[in-house]
């Protein structure tokens, strides 16, 4: 008998996720239901964004489901719906299937099961549960599977949540063809605002732009778009809408650190002394300004997952990343969210008389290189990096590092960052100044470790 194995690279830090119609096959994402069912040991929740192969992965994946546990399908939805709906609907366990912001011909899966979301070592657990029985023959499903609808819920529960002022502003929504679009555009249309649609009708093939709006080219039309309109501003959805971006009038980017100053300040005037969580990738300017204004700011890994889990621990009203994820516990449910939080970028500027581009000219402005991806493999980039670590550790230039996700090293008027990309073979290195000349001397101290590091 030939022994399968599930192929370990889909099985990632924080999700399964790999190109649909070569690594999930119908085989292997049966068994993942199978194992995910019995581990749930009750109801499970699945929803699924609109890829051409996502219709292939809900029936195979249901059909192991089924052998073990009821399906509650709540269709076709972005992300953050099936997180609410598994507060809203208590189940056992919940599966997002998405290929999230990655290319057209990637898919996979998000898991929660028992209120957690699974990373990490749960996730290498299930890989290896899943190799156990691939090579069995699937039993057939006998569980029921019911529909449900689900995005009425999730608009009434925001509308009751968001503290809307007396101002109407209008704004651009581009959902890059993802999932988001129509429950962006029912919630802010629900609440009052002249909302522009940009490619928010469903097509799994993303025809018009990536659906990545931490890439400056993909709001490249949104910026147009605005302007054209004469909006006040712009709000970008990832593929599956667990992520944000803006844009001002001007054509200017917020980036999530930015955006995490206006949300952080505008929450702190609710609670006084209010926690953040941050990620290392995110601006001092932000960590400061956030600190400065009465709240305590704490930097953590990178992950959606590592977040949420940090989040409960120490029970911050709200947390953010780089990348646009936004996750806020203050007055909502503490997973990311790129549609509520649009809506309270709406709400701030709801409650004022300022436009975005007015708050945005009194944000820090800082010196920052994108974030750098530098090829590496899986079997070295960990190692790597403990060596750049012990480098920066020894260096007189260096005035302190943090090393909860990689290393962060601080040196007069600025850091440096590497740390090992958890989605790819890669290193990724970020560094931020006070001007562009120091920008380039301290990118030339870690760019120096690194050649060490890695013996040329």
């Amino acid at each position: 008998m030939t022994i399968r194995r599930a192929p370990p690279h889909v099985f990632r830090e924080y999700d399964i996720r790999g190109v649909a119609d070569r690594d999930l096959d119908d085989q292997t994402v049966r068994a993942i239901g199978m194992v995910v069912g019995k581990k749930a040991g009750g109801t499970v929740v699945v929803g699924r964004d609109c890829r051409t192969h996502s219709p292939r992965l809900f029936a195979a994946l249901t059909d192991g489901l089924r052998v073990h546990a009821e399906v509650i399908d709540v269709g076709v939805v972005p992300t953050p719906l099936v997180y609410f709906a598994e507060q809203h609907l208590s189940p056992a366990a919940a599966v997002m299937i998405t290929g999230s912001h990655n290319p057209a011909e990637d898919n996979g899966f998000k898991l929660m099961l028992h209120g957690e979301t699974l990373h990490g070592r749960a996730i290498a657990e299930l890989r290896d549960e899943v190799t156990a029985i691939l090579s069995i023959d699937a039993p057939h499903p006998t569980k029921p599977i019911h529909s449900r609808d689900i995005i009425g819920a999730y608009h009434t529960r925001a509308q009751q949540e968001l503290k809307l002022g007396e101002r109407r502003m209008k704004v651009v929504i581009d959902a890059g063809n993802g999932a988001g679009g129509p429950t962006a555009l029912g919630l802010y249309r629900r609440l009052g605002f002249d909302v522009v649609p940009l490619y928010c009708d469903l097509d799994g093939t993303f025809p018009n732009h990536h659906p990545d709006p931490t890439q400056p080219e993909n709001v490249a039309d949104l910026i147009a778009t605005v302007k054209r309109e004469g909006a006040e501003l712009g709000i970008a959805l990832d593929g599956d809408a667990d992520r944000m971006g803006a844009v001002d009038a001007t054509g200017r980017i917020l980036w999530g650190d930015q955006l995490m100053i206006l949300f952080g300040k505008a929450l702190l005037a609710e609670v006084p002394g209010a926690k953040f969580v941050g990620e290392v990738k995110c601006s001092q300017a932000m960590y400061d300004q956030l600190n400065a204004a009465g709240g305590h700011a704490e930097m953590w890994k990178v992950g959606h997952s590592l977040i949420k889990a940090r989040m409960k621990e120490t029970g911050a009203q709200l947390a953010g990343e780089m990348s646009g994820h936004m996750f806020f516990a203050h007055r909502w449910l503490g997973f990311d969210d790129g549609i509520y939080a649009g809506a309270r970028l709406l709400e701030l500027l709801s409650r004022g008389t300022r436009t975005l581009a007015e708050l945005a000219d009194e944000l820090p402005v800082m010196i920052n290189t994108p974030e750098l991806r530098i090829d590496c493999p899986d079997d070295r980039k960990f190692a790597v990096v403990a060596e750049v670590t012990r480098l920066l550790r020894e260096d007189p230039r260096v005035t302190g590092v943090v090393d909860i996700d990689g290393v962060r090293a601080k040196l007069d008027g600025g850091w440096g960052l590497l740390r090992a990309s958890n989605t790819q073979a890669a290193l990724v290195m970020r560094c931020e100044a006070a001007s562009a000349p120091r920008l380039a001397e301290i990118k030339a101290v870690l760019d120096g470790h690194l050649a060490t590091a890695r013996g040329g």
